[in-house]
């Protein structure tokens, strides 16, 4: 995952959804303003948003914290990583911040909420003038207190066709590209269509190999909403957009080489929110929260099952075979 390079300035004004694909997780934020704990304490934690604009629903998350008396906030929108959120504030006890502007945003959306039996609602300012309403629910913990019992492994990739997925696109722009089988491979189709098992799955064990194509880039949605990143062309963007990254929030420890042309592994599992990844055979992520959704996700609902999902929308091809899924029962 990347932001939309050729794409970039009418996704970032179509959503709030800078990408801010080069931003770092918090950096200070010379915008926020000193807020009464008391104001603040209802708002404060990670929300899981919807917003309803005039071209479909789209996901986004929000974390509102307070530091040192400073009321401070991260988002991701419908691209991307997790962005600083800037001139947040809570009075009167509505809540109003304008989305990130960084990376190939060229505008910041005012946004405006309050609480209500508590969830939030609001509203929002998009391009042009145009009204958007918005609601956001706290993010579910997702904690389970005992392991799970594993079910029978499933072979997802039968090595001949689409049986059992389906092609769609996560975003608001034409693509017509789409994900072929050759020589019992599944091919990403480079600036195509995203794919995804038609089964969703909640908690589980996944196995896949993977082959990097020159200058290419891709990535596995778990439950179509936490990015395992997949590339060999961002070198120079933080360790989280890396291969063996959580997009945004998990770096992958240790980091291990770039390579082209070679097939690796990833044996993934994801209980609740706890991830644990291993890369040819060696744990870069050991059991670590993810603590918020990937930009392009198929929906903000955290709680509940959802798909296995491969970009087809980056540049170039990235190859898949052997994708087995072991789910909790």
């Amino acid at each position: 995952m990347k932001t939309q390079k050729i794409l970039g300035s009418v996704l970032s004004i179509a959503f709030l959804v800078c990408g801010c694909a080069f931003a770092q997780p918090s950096p200070a934020n010379p915008d926020v303003r000193t807020t009464t704990q008391s104001n603040v304490k209802p708002f404060l934690g990670r929300w899981d948003i919807t917003l309803k604009t005039p071209k479909g629903e789209a996901p986004a998350w929000l974390e509102l914290s307070q530091q040192n008396g400073e009321l401070k906030a991260r988002m991701v929108g419908r691209w991307g990583g997790v962005c600083p959120v800037r001139k947040v504030d809570v009075a009167g006890g509505v809540l109003t911040f304008a989305s990130p502007k960084e990376g190939d945003c060229d505008t910041n959306l005012a946004f405006k909420g309050k609480l209500e039996h508590g969830k939030l609602t609001g509203s929002a300012t998009g391009p042009h003038g145009t009204p958007w309403t918005w609601t956001g629910v706290r993010a579910p913990e997702i904690n389970r207190t005992t392991a799970p019992a594993w079910g029978a492994p499933i072979k997802l990739f039968n090595g001949k066709n689409l049986d059992g997925w389906h092609e769609f696109t996560a975003g608001y722009f034409p693509v017509d590209g789409h994900w072929t089988v050759v020589d019992g491979n599944l091919v990403s189709p480079g600036h195509g269509l995203e794919l995804a098992t038609d089964r969703k799955f909640g908690d589980f064990k996944l196995h896949l190999e993977y082959k990097i194509g020159p200058d290419a880039n891709s990535g596995v949605y778990l439950r179509g909403r936490y990015e395992l990143q997949i590339e060999n062309e961002s070198a120079g963007e933080p360790s989280s957009h890396h291969t063996g990254g959580i997009y945004g929030f998990l770096v992958p420890h240790p980091e291990l080489p770039r390579t082209t042309d070679k097939w690796q592994t990833y044996d993934i599992t994801l209980i609740g929110r706890r991830v644990t990844v291993v890369q040819n055979g060696t744990t870069v992520i050991d059991n670590k929260v993810i603590p918020g959704i990937t930009g392009g996700a198929v929906n903000s609902d955290e709680a509940a099952p959802g798909p296995i999902y491969l970009q087809g929308s980056e540049k170039g091809h990235v190859y898949f075979r052997n994708i087995v899924i072991t789910p909790a029962k």
